[in-house]
């Protein structure tokens, strides 16, 4: 286990507040949860002894910190290779493949990424989610930022919670799009299947804004750029089925295969065998939660997506422009 120390005095700007209210700004490396659970185990004193959260303060007091980071994450480890993008003392990025499961759950007891990441860093199991910040979906490919601290965990949090991480995908959908545009709609879980979300009435919907930009145009596809305003489940997969130009190849919400008129025998064959959905996380960009350094990490198009792009490509040279 690491055993955490540290050591302030309140300010004297503090007097007349709460101890918990107080420590939450002399200690923003740590959430307000954690930092209460340790107030509430003792392992915060305040002039030498424990206090209760709500005690108000004069200015001046000696604060205590010290704690032991126990096991947050029961799971075991796994060797399953990742595509480490980067690595420092403080986070990971890495490039997961489609078909890797973030999290364990129902159906995936283990063989996640979790499981690979308390593999390649033991430590990871002291921290909440072995220091997932964000998810991508089983099928989806790309760019994911793994905290290695909680000050790491806690400043990335907070930055997507503020929309302050740029993640920017690239997709193939139905349809010929003519111009990009944005969906502002809000999600929710489907009132009638629990694996679905759906576009919700503003009263049980959360806010969510997908912009995307139109890359290339095919006979009767469409290969686009988006940009994630909002972190929602499962976003852009329901936010472009909204407007009628759902992902390739998606289970969910892709309504089926579809072969174009006239379609190349490699452009059928690259949308029979394309069984996920065709989405990729291709950018992420954000600020270096220690040293506050701009970062920006981009991720190759996988070879089963490039080989999709390759194939439409094809279809559209031999079949020219097509209105059907």
């Amino acid at each position: 286990m690491t055993t955490i120390r540290h050591q302030a005095v309140v300010p004297l700007s503090a007097a007349g507040r709460r101890f918990d209210q107080a420590l939450a700004e002399m200690f923003p490396d740590y959430s307000r949860s954690r930092l209460a659970a340790w107030v509430k185990a003792g392992s915060v004193t305040l002039d030498g002894a424990p206090a209760p959260p709500r005690q108000l303060l004069r200015g001046g007091e000696q604060v205590r910190l010290e704690a032991e980071l126990e096991t947050e994450v029961a799971s075991r480890p796994q060797a399953i290779e990742l595509a480490v993008v980067h690595e420092d003392e403080h986070l990971l990025v890495l490039d997961k493949p489609a078909g890797l499961v973030v999290h364990p759950g129902a159906g995936n007891p283990d063989g996640t990424l979790l499981n690979a990441l308390l593999h390649h860093d033991p430590k990871l199991a002291e921290l909440p989610r072995a220091g997932i910040v964000h998810r991508l979906d089983k099928d989806t490919s790309g760019l994911m930022v793994v905290a290695r601290t909680l000050p790491a965990q806690t400043a990335l949090v907070d930055m997507l919670s503020r929309h302050a991480v740029e993640r920017q995908y690239e997709a193939v959908v139905a349809g010929t799009l003519v111009a990009g545009g944005t969906v502002d709609a809000p999600l929710g879980r489907h009132i009638g299947d629990r694996l679905r979300q759906a576009v919700r009435d503003e009263d049980d919907g959360k806010r969510a804004v997908t912009h995307y930009r139109l890359r290339e145009r095919f006979r009767a596809h469409s290969l686009v750029q988006c940009n994630l305003e909002t972190g929602r489940t499962h976003q852009i997969r329901v936010h472009m089925a909204h407007i009628h130009h759902p992902l390739v190849g998606d289970p969910l919400y892709g309504g089926g295969l579809k072969l174009p008129k006239r379609a190349t025998p490699e452009l059928a064959a690259a949308l029979r065998g394309f069984r996920r959905q065709a989405l990729h996380a291709e950018r992420l960009s954000f600020e270096h939660p220690a040293s506050g350094e701009p970062m920006a990490f981009q991720a190759p198009r996988p070879a089963d997506l490039d080989a999709l792009v390759d194939a439409l490509r094809g279809d559209l040279a031999a079949n020219g422009a097509d209105d059907d």
